[in-house]
């Protein structure tokens, strides 16, 4: 039998995360059925699980490349930055719907939870770094705690994806990023 390459198998891998998170964020978690994923990934029910578990493991594998990806851009330029690329480019930010996901497990299911909170480690580390160098730079507000700021801008965050992801984004949501972004800068 012939040996797959591994180039092969990364695309084949790639091929079903991105027909999963379609899925996903079209049908949610529940509606995402095998037969729907064997449909979007042009794949069998076989090939997909050959690469992940069950479709749990599809899920964390999906929503931890999205966090990986969101926690690259945000080392870089900052959470607020990230909200400002969701506004501008909302159909380039096809994990929306899997952020929303996320968030009705993570309220529903312990199990989701402990493996979630394992993976968003990255993240938080992400954001946390950036603040503490932009503290250092005098560029950040030195009166709240980072933990405070990570909150509060986490909290942010989720209201902008709930609001762009249900299709409520209102022109005035950049101001409100300006404000936001305004708020935890260093008041000389």
């Amino acid at each position: 039998m012939p040996k797959v390459s591994e180039d092969h198998l990364a695309a084949r891998r790639s091929q079903i995360l991105d027909g999963a998170r379609r899925c996903f964020a079209e049908y949610g978690y529940d509606g995402a059925t095998v037969r729907r994923l064997e449909e979007v990934t042009g794949l069998s029910r076989g090939a997909i699980f050959h690469h992940f578990k069950d479709k749990d493991g599809l899920f964390l594998a999906l929503a931890h490349e999205d966090a990986t990806r969101m926690a690259d851009v945000v080392a870089q330029e900052g959470l607020v930055q990230v909200m400002r690329d969701m506004l501008a480019q909302p159909d380039q930010f096809d994990w929306l719907g899997t952020r929303l996901e996320i968030a009705r497990r993570l309220r529903n299911d312990a199990d989701f939870r402990r493996s979630w909170s394992q993976r968003s480690a990255e993240l938080t580390e992400a954001t946390m770094a950036r603040l503490a160098r932009q503290k250092s730079a005098g560029r950040l507000r030195d009166d709240v705690p980072t933990d405070v700021l990570i909150g509060y801008l986490d909290l942010v965050l989720d209201g902008l994806v709930a609001r762009i992801a249900s299709g409520q984004a209102g022109d005035n949501l950049s101001a409100v990023l300006d404000l936001v972004e305004e708020s935890v800068r260093r008041r000389d």
